[in-house]
C-alpha cells in the first residue's frame, strides 16, 4: 500500500478565462511552496425535527467552501504572477502596485506517489502574509477562496506543465530596511499582511459560491525593534506619518524592493519581561500615497 508523502507533492496553477472553468488545454505553472491546506469543506445542515426516540434522521451537506493557504519561501521571479493576483495589479517596467484587476485560477495538487490530482477551480488570492525574521528564510503564505473542487486519477487532456524557477529563496542576512527614508539596523522582525476582504456569496438553489465579493485593499503589518531610543515610539505617540522600505537580495544579487510610502503606527509599547534586551513592536497601516499612486510598491531589480 502506497501512502502519499509531502516530498512527492506538486502544486501548479493556470489562469481561467471564465471564472470557475479550467481552460480546455491548460498550461500549468508550478507553485514553489513549503505546504498547503487548500481543499474543500462543507457546512452541515442537520434537521431539527424532534422524535420520541431522540435520533437524528436527516442530515445534508450545505454550502461548499474551497479555502486554504499556500505557504512559501519568497524567491526572485518564483511567485510574480501570484503577487499580481494578490495585489490585483500588473507588473509594468518591473514595478507592481495595488490595483483593481481580478483574476481567477485553477489550482492543481498532484500527489505523484499515489497518482491522484486534486483540482480547485475559481481560486482567487485573498490574502498574503510575509515574515522577515533573523536567521531564517523570508517566508509567507497566500490565502485562497475558490468555488469548485474535484479529484481525478489522471492529468487533464492536452495539459502541459512548465518548469519551475530555480532562484534561491531570499534570506534575512541580505538586503536592508529603511524607516522614514533612513537605514535602520535595530529591526529584529518585520511582518507584512495584505487582505482583499473577499467573501463567498451563496444563493438559494445552489451550494456553490458565486464570484466572491471583494473589499478594500488592506496593507498592514508590524515592525519589532530593539528599544534604544524613542524615535519610533514618538511617531506612534504623535501620529506622525512615516514610510517603510525593505530590500530583499538573493545569493545571485537579484533584488525585490518593497516600499510602503505612507504608513502610520497604531500601537507601540516597550514591554519588559525579564533582564534581557527590550524590544518594542509597532503595528502599522499603509495608506494610499498620491505620488506613488498606491499604498504599496514592489520593484524587482535583476542582478
Amino acid at each position: 500500500m502506497t501512502i502519499a508523502t509531502g516530498s512527492r507533492h506538486n502544486l501548479s496553477y493556470v489562469v481561467e478565462a471564465t471564472f470557475g472553468t479550467t481552460p480546455s488545454s491548460p498550461g500549468f505553472t508550478p507553485i514553489r511552496h513549503t505546504g498547503t491546506t487548500l481543499g474543500l469543506s462543507k457546512d452541515a445542515v442537520e434537521s431539527e425535527e424532534l422524535r420520541e426516540d431522540r435520533q437524528v434522521a436527516h442530515f445534508r451537506h450545505g454550502n461548499k467552501s474551497v479555502t486554504g493557504d499556500i505557504n512559501f519561501e519568497l524567491s526572485y521571479g518564483g511567485l510574480d504572477a501570484l503577487l499580481e493576483a494578490t495585489l490585483c495589479g500588473a507588473w509594468a517596467t518591473n514595478v507592481l502596485k495595488a490595483g483593481t484587476t481580478r483574476r481567477s485560477y485553477t489550482v492543481e495538487r498532484h500527489h505523484q506517489d499515489i497518482g491522484k490530482y486534486l483540482r480547485s477551480t475559481g481560486c482567487q488570492f485573498n490574502t498574503m502574509s510575509l515574515s522577515i525574521a533573523p536567521n531564517s528564510m523570508v517566508t509567507g503564505s497566500f490565502g485562497i477562496i475558490g468555488s469548485g473542487f474535484t479529484t481525478s486519477g489522471s492529468a487533464l487532456g492536452s495539459s502541459s506543465y512548465s518548469a519551475e524557477s530555480t532562484t534561491a529563496p531570499f534570506d534575512s542576512f541580505s538586503g536592508s530596511i529603511k524607516e522614514g527614508g533612513s537605514a535602520i539596523a535595530i529591526i529584529t522582525a518585520l511582518e507584512l499582511n495584505i487582505d482583499n476582504g473577499m467573501e463567498a456569496l451563496y444563493v438559494v438553489g445552489s451550494a456553490d459560491t458565486l464570484l466572491p465579493s471583494i473589499g478594500k485593499s488592506s496593507v498592514t503589518g508590524s515592525v519589532t525593534a530593539y528599544f534604544e531610543n524613542t524615535t519610533l515610539l514618538d511617531k506612534f505617540v504623535a501620529e506622525t506619518t512615516s514610510s517603510i522600505e525593505f530590500t530583499l537580495t538573493d545569493a545571485a544579487g537579484n533584488d525585490y524592493i518593497v516600499l510602503l510610502p505612507k504608513v502610520k503606527y497604531n500601537s507601540g509599547n516597550p514591554e519588559v519581561s525579564g533582564p534581557g534586551a527590550i524590544t518594542v513592536t509597532l503595528d502599522f497601516v499603509a495608506l494610499y500615497n498620491s505620488s506613488d499612486a498606491s499604498q504599496i510598491k514592489i520593484t524587482r531589480v535583476p542582478a
